[in-house]
């Protein structure tokens, strides 16, 4: 007979007992409640508007509010400077009752590595809010903020954050960081930047009228929108000349703005299949050599229970895992079928998006931040590419075309997403004119579908999060098999989709292995192995050790899998079995051996 309870190895997961400025009273009295389906379930304590984009100080002054109306679930470090000497934070979420964060599987979550990819910083805002607003009332928000950690990083790339808001951009422009690069080889560094010729903000595109000797003609249905003329076919002649975007030749070499602010990508510098700039542009001179990757880094490297990791980007609508290049190959079998089963049901959660490979579906990326976290770290990883102009219409009628965009403007903005053709005196150009779309339209969704955007992206981080490993120990089977030994077998389930070790780890021997240990007083180890059959115990796989009550396995337990180990024992008594693991919470079992 045997007495049995399972207990994680450092504290019952009871949730976290909240100070009066953290339960969901106001004074003991009930917090006001909410419609149904609010966010909260109720009216939330840190009231924020996702229906806006924010600045780094903004941004920062939101995270600092949820920190202090919960402070004993939240905390923040400095792990870098920027190249401009902004701060780059990480807030760390976990409930600190049920252990350290570090002895729990962690979920990296993080945005806007590319200064102009904004809304990423929202959604990793809004994730954090989620969980410390659901915290005590949403059963699986608290049981995950028990048995796991976060680590949030608003902005890896603050520097052009602030850039894109402050200056005048594209919805393109500003991607780089802001130290000077010589982008054009020219021994000068940032010298050719757009220009602003009307001061409105916008940095749009060029066009000169030149009479019957034009490349394109206006479109005879919208003059705002321009058609190209073949010369090999009859009908009205071209009247104007694309004159690219917005600026003039600063540096006099006959060419405009090949050489504006920064130059480098810091999704381009991690050490997976790195490229140097003449192979992949942006690289900077060696991986990790931009101060915010190194912190980026140093700090996940001193972390290997982080078990997820959710890198926002935009635009296009994409959920993205590796390979980024052909070249590196395949992923084993088993690791791909975890992805699947979470990308495939991220389809299914954010409208119009696609589950891809990143050098198969989209393009060839040397040095990707998600590619580094499996390739290099065996973390399953995505990148999230935030929003796609099908979203516009719940249909998906209205597109990314210049037709679709002018349609969408005109009859849900009243026309402020774009700047009509004006006049203007171009420095080498003379008179020409200046019109297109402004740097919030295309790649960041209009205000009034932010905040769905933002809540489907960062449920699915969540999501991805509730399947990071977690492990049981199920009761014990004893069978006496004469002459003073008994046969102990234990069972170890992962509950969730995410094995406690991936399949590249286990290949490439990365991180801590994972360990199950068998203690008793006057009990001898004698033998252990792997029961394959429960009930066919002849076939036990035994373990190559010379220390059966410590068990040490580079493959972890896999997704929804139970591992049986036989033990082979001599003598009774208590008994503690136990399961250690990076990327899951230890657990351990007591029983007694009678």
């Amino acid at each position: 007979m045997i007495a049995a309870i399972q207990l994680p190895a450092l504290l019952l997961c009871a949730p976290l007992a909240l100070t009066p400025a953290q339960d969901q009273t106001n004074g003991g009295r009930p917090l006001p409640q909410g419609f149904p389906g609010l966010a909260a379930g109720r009216s939330p304590r840190v009231e924020i508007p996702f229906n806006r984009l924010y600045d780094v100080a903004d941004l920062y002054a939101h995270f600092d509010r949820l920190e202090a109306a919960y402070p004993t679930l939240v905390s923040h470090q400095v792990i870098a400077q920027s190249i401009e000497g902004r701060e780059l934070r990480v807030y760390t979420v976990h409930n600190p009752a049920t252990g350290g964060d570090r002895e729990k599987p962690a979920m990296w979550i993080d945005g806007n590595v590319h200064g102009n990819e904004v809304q990423g910083s929202e959604a990793v805002l809004y994730a954090m809010w989620y969980l410390l607003e659901n915290y005590g009332s949403n059963e699986r928000i608290t049981e995950m903020v028990d048995r796991s950690a976060f680590y949030l990083l608003p902005s890896v790339n603050p520097d052009g954050r602030d850039l894109w808001f402050a200056g005048a951009n594209t919805a393109s422009s500003s991607r780089s960081g802001v130290s000077p690069v010589d982008s054009d080889r020219d021994g000068l560094f940032d010298e050719d930047p757009t220009n602003d010729l009307d001061g409105d903000g916008n940095i749009v595109r060029m066009r000169k009228y030149v009479p019957g000797h034009g490349t394109h003609r206006l479109d005879p249905e919208d003059p705002r929108r321009m058609v190209s003329v073949d010369p090999a076919v009859e009908g009205p002649p071209g009247d104007w000349v694309l004159l690219g975007t917005e600026g003039y030749d600063d540096d006099g070499d006959g060419r405009t703005n090949e050489d504006g602010p920064g130059g480098y990508d810091m999704n381009r510098a991690w050490p997976a299949s790195w490229q140097p700039g003449h192979v992949q542009f942006g690289a900077g001179a060696y991986p990790l050599y931009w101060p915010e990757t190194r912190g980026i880094a140093e700090f996940i490297l001193d972390h290997p229970n982080i078990a997820g990791v959710q890198s926002y980007h935009n635009s296009g609508g994409m959920i993205l895992r590796g390979p980024g290049t052909s070249s590196y190959g395949d992923y084993p079998r088993s690791d791909v079928s975890v992805y699947d089963e979470l990308g495939y049901e991220g389809e299914r959660m954010l409208p119009f998006y696609n589950y891809w490979v990143i050098w198969e579906d989209l393009y060839t990326v040397f040095g990707g931040f998600v590619t580094w976290t499996y390739e290099g770290l065996g973390v399953i990883s995505f990148t999230n590419e935030l929003w796609t102009g099908k979203r516009n219409n719940p249909d998906g009628g209205w597109g990314n075309s210049t037709e679709d965009r002018l349609a969408w403007s005109d009859r849900l903005l009243f026309g402020a997403g774009h700047v009509d053709w004006k006049p203007v005196e171009h420095p080498q150009y003379g008179e020409i004119e200046v019109g297109g779309f402004v740097k919030d339209q295309g790649r960041v969704p209009p205000t009034f579908l932010l905040e769905e955007e933002l809540h489907r992206n960062a449920l699915f981080a969540l999501f991805h999060a509730e399947e990071m490993p977690e492990v049981e120990i199920l009761e014990p089977e004893i069978t006496d098999l004469g002459g003073g030994l008994r046969a102990v077998d234990v069972r170890f389930h992962n509950r969730r989709g995410i094995p406690t070790r991936t399949s590249l780890a286990e290949q490439k021997r990365i991180g801590t292995p994972d360990v199950l240990e068998f203690e008793g007083d006057g009990i001898e180890v004698l033998t252990a192995g792997r029961l394959r059959d429960r009930l066919r115990p002849d076939r036990l796989v035994l373990f190559d050790t010379t220390t059966p009550e410590r068990i040490v396995r580079e493959s972890g337990l896999g997704a929804h899998a139970t591992l049986t180990v036989r033990w082979i024992v001599r003598g009774t008594g208590d008994v503690n079995v136990r399961f250690a693991s990076d990327k899951a919470l230890d657990v351990e079992r007591a029983f007694t051996i009678r």
